[in-house]
């Protein structure tokens, strides 16, 4: 349980610097792949997941862009997005 804590926070650090190296935005599908090489066990479901919680924490923003494409980009400070209905 504990090894899967480090791996989790470090796999979000990870996906963070990712999006930082890409000047702050990346979609979706490439973000899985570059993560996919250093977390081979990483599954669409957990980036899922990992982006859910990194968005509800106010450190990305993730939005949809085509049916199956999204673009994913860090909130940078001072930044606010408005929730469904907020507007």
């Amino acid at each position: 349980m504990c090894a899967s804590y480090w791996e989790s926070n470090l796999s979000k650090n990870n996906l963070l610097s990712i999006i930082a190296k890409h000047q702050g935005v990346i979609l979706d599908d490439e973000l899985y792949t570059l993560l996919k090489k250093d977390y081979p066990d990483l599954s669409y479901k957990e980036l899922n997941h990992m982006l859910m919680e990194l968005e509800i924490q106010g450190l990305v923003y993730v939005s949809q862009i085509t049916k199956t494409k999204r673009r994913v980009e860090l909130v940078k400070e001072g930044q606010e997005f408005l929730g469904v209905g907020e507007d």
